[in-house]
């Protein structure tokens, strides 16, 4: 329930949020350890995860086999990838599909969840690309 005195609530699991204008999407507070935003920051917010993003949404629709994603995802080891596709799958932003061949073929693709993610992350890489030559003299 909305507090009407100061317009947030307390949503069990999370800190306070403040909802937007007439009730809309509940805002966290950043600085909560129980923020919405900070817990999903933290669920996305490795490089692993923005790659196997941006590699699935390159070939999208098309499906990726793990060796591909491995191979155009220079430095991450086999370990780390099952990780970060294991994570992206319980998260609802990745699609697995495996052939019953020896050895099994494994395929993964982005969810329309997942899909919905690159651009943000998009934004993110730009930003970064044009400012890293600032953050990288100081």
């Amino acid at each position: 329930m909305i507090d009407p005195q100061d317009g947030t609530s307390t949503p069990p699991g999370y800190g306070k949020v403040t909802h937007g204008p007439r009730g809309g999407l509940p805002r966290g507070d950043l600085f909560s350890p129980g923020c919405p935003t900070r817990w999903l920051l933290d669920r996305i917010g490795d490089k692993w995860t923005s790659m196997a993003i941006k590699v699935l949404a390159d070939s999208h629709p098309v499906e990726v086999r793990f060796s591909e994603l491995r191979r155009r995802m220079p430095g991450i080891s086999q370990k780390m990838l099952s990780q970060t596709l294991r994570r992206l799958g319980a998260d609802s932003l990745i699609e697995r599909r495996v052939e019953a061949t020896v050895p099994p073929s494994v395929y993964y693709s982005l969810t329309p969840l997942g899909l919905s993610l690159d651009q943000p992350l998009a934004g993110l890489r730009e930003w970064a690309e044009l400012h890293v030559s600032e953050i990288e003299s100081r």
